[in-house]
């Protein structure tokens, strides 16, 4: 199986894999090489040249499946010329405002543009801001629609740092516990939409077993390389890294650490420059210590500017040289029985993933 995602957080080779093998170095500089005047001459986009890097080697690894995750919006996406068996999007949330819309109505345009003739769409969550842009395109399409939110339910969930499982059951599936080795609950969210899009592969024809599904999602990091979502990176202090940047995101992993006992909480933020900042760290709690630090990228906000934003939202700690600094005083200040959470953008958390 063939998987392309997207931003990767150490080696620009996690972006492509195939049954979670990443590309191989020399396969990445022979197709740069094979390229190269057709690079020169047309000039692609960075992602525009990884999708098609992406495309070369699944075709001659001659993958019997792709799962293809979209760029920043989907409609004037590269990958959009793919014609899938099924199309997905989870949620909707105010993120790249200034290429996609500044409401949740058009960033769903600019999501629903992924939906083609006939091909069933599978969305993550109903919400009424949007439910009416994907009603108008799967018409317009004539595609079958499904809301996973409300198509499938799932008991509440144990939760452990070791991960998740839940109870599902499901006449065209089957029934049993279903065990994730990711302890945030907003992936909950995310395993309703991969049953549902199972529902539909299965009544496309495709052989999906229970035991498939519990395999797959027992060894989901294994097999993907999944990182850098509720990561628990220590356990005495707890260590969390999260790479969630927009309201959506954030929010929902606060919603859950509000609710850890730990004697105090320590968190250390790096924020890019072009996001709603203040929004964003409205949600973060304000009886935290925070540790303020730039993600080594040019795009990175600088540690007294973020923390100057910060201050203004009510949140107060320390700017940092580094995001490396900033968690080494954490640690520093930190007992067992705290919580050190690092987080703010996928640039911050790829520094200690």
């Amino acid at each position: 199986m063939g998987l392309y995602t997207s931003p990767h957080y150490r080696d620009f080779r996690e972006r492509i894999k195939i049954n979670g093998e990443m590309i191989g170095e020399q396969e990445v500089m022979d197709f740069v090489h094979s390229h190269y005047n057709n690079i020169e001459n047309l000039g692609p986009s960075f992602f525009e040249m990884t999708f098609a890097m992406a495309m070369e080697h699944f075709r001659k690894s001659n993958v019997d499946i792709v799962v293809w995750e979209t760029g920043m919006g989907g409609r004037l996406d590269s990958t959009n010329i793919v014609h899938p068996e099924v199309s997905v999007i989870t949620n909707i949330s105010l993120d790249h405002t200034q290429f996609l819309g500044h409401t949740v109505e058009e960033i769903a345009r600019e999501k629903a543009g992924i939906i083609k003739d006939y091909v069933p769409v599978v969305i993550g969550e109903k919400q009424n801001e949007a439910e009416s842009v994907f009603k108008f395109f799967v018409e317009k399409h004539k595609a079958q629609l499904y809301f996973a939110s409300e198509s499938i339910s799932l008991e509440k969930p144990e939760i452990s740092t070791d991960g998740l499982s839940t109870y599902y059951q499901d006449e065209l599936l089957g029934e049993g516990t279903l065990a994730l080795p990711l302890m945030a609950e907003y992936q909950l969210h995310n395993l309703k939409t991969a049953l549902q899009v199972f529902k539909v592969l299965k009544n496309s024809g495709y052989k999906i077993t229970w035991s498939s599904i519990e395999n797959g999602l027992k060894n989901l990091s294994a097999n993907t390389g999944f990182k850098g979502r509720f990561q628990v990176l220590g356990k005495a202090p707890l260590i969390l890294a999260d790479s969630g940047h927009n309201i959506g995101a954030v929010s929902q992993v606060m919603d859950q650490i509000k609710h850890f006992d730990v004697r105090k909480r320590h968190f250390v933020i790096g924020m890019v420059n072009d996001k709603e900042i203040s929004k964003v760290l409205e949600f973060m709690p304000k009886d935290a210590a925070y540790y303020f630090a730039k993600a080594d990228i040019p795009r990175g906000l600088p540690a007294e500017s973020l923390k100057r934003i910060a201050e203004e939202t009510g949140l107060s700690g320390e700017a940092y040289s580094s995001v490396k600094e900033a968690l080494n005083a954490a640690k520093k200040s930190a007992t067992q029985e705290d919580l050190i959470f690092i987080g703010g953008s996928t640039f911050t958390v790829a520094e200690v993933v």
